[in-house]
């Protein structure tokens, strides 16, 4: 049914019928190659951050580890409904402390942004290892842990 069609069309638009043959033929024989699964392959997934990545994604490639990367950044994040803070205090400007989780050495800074915005660009420069604060410095180079916006931020 689907073959006369198309042979009827390309009559129509006057189409030599022995070159649309000749194409059926080719698909019919055309051998598709066979995906050959190796079950020795392991997958790294990585966020993508920085170039960095990319470099450590060129060393997988020498290695029997396939990457694949994974966005933070997807529309479910977007329209997924925010809990609703009883503690309204992080969305004001002003004097914030943030406070290290493993040795309690306090860093004090202001903004006249929001503190929960600014908490999460010291956590991204963190993640980035970018040392544009003398917080994420000092979690970087004593590798130390860092917490939520409640833990940390007062």
């Amino acid at each position: 049914m689907e073959w006369e069609t198309i042979q009827t069309i390309a009559r129509n638009n006057n189409f030599p019928v022995k070159l649309i043959t000749n194409l059926k033929t080719q698909m019919q024989h055309k051998t598709r190659p066979k995906m050959i699964k190796d079950k020795n392959k392991r997958w790294a997934t990585l966020t993508y951050y920085s170039l960095k990545i990319r470099k450590l994604t060129n060393l997988f490639g020498q290695t029997n580890i396939n990457t694949e990367f994974k966005s933070t950044n997807t529309i479910q994040h977007c329209i997924k409904p925010r809990k609703q803070d009883d503690n309204q205090k992080y969305n004001t400007s002003g004097i914030y402390k943030l406070t290290c989780k493993t040795c309690n050495k306090s860093y004090i800074g202001q903004t006249s942004r929001n503190l929960t915005q600014r908490y999460c660009e010291h956590i991204r420069y963190i993640r980035n290892n970018d040392p544009q604060s003398a917080f994420t410095q000092h979690i970087l180079r004593n590798i130390h842990e860092y917490g939520t916006v409640t833990d940390t931020m007062t």
